[in-house]
């Protein structure tokens, strides 16, 4: 069993910037595919970033593309997502996802160890 836990998020202005990070409870990341996806409410979850094992391959949904970095930190055994320029849009609860598969996946489905989520609130 993988537990995913989910940091940094909080309340940041339009404009400003927030750093989430994922760490796995008690075991390595390593080898594992990992994915950021977000939920708005009334929303379905959206495809937020992905990147591979040991992260040199990354992918973004169209919506984050040129805002927000996807990096991995193997000594530190998170994987972070760096979020620039926010909108108001941005506002959801972002989870973090793994998979016991090296590459990256942009579908919900291809995961199956998820976080608790973290709230991300973006005010005009």
């Amino acid at each position: 069993q993988v537990q995913l836990i989910e940091s940094g998020g909080g309340l940041a202005q339009a404009g400003g910037s927030l750093t989430l990070s994922c760490a796995a409870s008690g075991r390595t990341l390593r080898m594992f595919g990992v994915g950021w996806f977000r939920q708005a409410p009334g929303k379905e979850r959206e495809f937020v970033s992905t990147i591979s094992w040991p992260g040199v391959k990354t992918a973004y949904g169209d919506s984050v593309k040129g805002r927000f970095t996807i990096s991995r930190d193997n000594v530190k055994n998170t994987v972070d997502l760096q979020m620039n320029s926010l909108k108001p849009e941005d506002t959801a609860v972002y989870y973090c996802a793994a998979r016991t598969y090296s590459t990256m996946a942009t579908m919900s489905d291809e995961y199956p160890y998820w976080g608790q989520g973290t709230q991300v609130t973006v005010s005009s």
